[in-house]
């Protein structure tokens, strides 16, 4: 009795999990194509901060001079004192961790600036943290190079 219910269950798993689960696919309009196109920006965009600009990379060097950034966020970056390049252990404990050299300072627009109880952030690339300090700018999180 036991084998005959044994087999049943068996069978009704198997004949179950033959169907075909993923609809057809159907023919679209060019209205559904054009509603799809057309998506609002969401916090994954805000997230995403597509709109950061790389003020100084990892070596040092200066990639948007000051005259690039805009003058109505009142910025005032000494370029003197940032404009420093990881260490080479930093750059060597990014590489073994992250496989990427990450900007040291970036500017985001106040727009896609987050704020919680820490200070104003931005996340770059989904998934690196960067603060904002008194000149305006935002700088790496010192967990990820340290």
């Amino acid at each position: 009795m036991k084998k005959i219910g044994l087999i049943a269950l068996i069978s009704v798993l198997i004949i179950g999990c033959t169907k075909k689960t993923v609809p057809n696919k159907t023919a679209t309009t060019n209205a559904d194509e054009e509603a799809a196109t057309e998506i609002p920006p969401t916090a994954t965009t805000r997230i995403a901060n597509v709109n950061a600009m790389i003020v100084i990379d990892a070596n040092g060097r200066i990639i948007t001079p000051l005259a690039k950034l805009p003058i109505d966020e009142k910025l005032k970056p000494d370029y003197t004192k940032i404009a420093r390049a990881f260490t080479p252990a930093q750059k060597a404990n990014l590489n073994l961790r992250y496989k990427i050299l990450l900007p040291k300072v970036i500017y985001v627009p106040e727009i896609y600036a987050m704020k919680s109880l820490k200070g104003t952030y931005s996340i770059y690339k989904k998934k690196f943290w960067y603060w904002k300090q008194a000149d305006g700018l935002f700088y790496l999180d010192e967990t990820y190079y340290k």
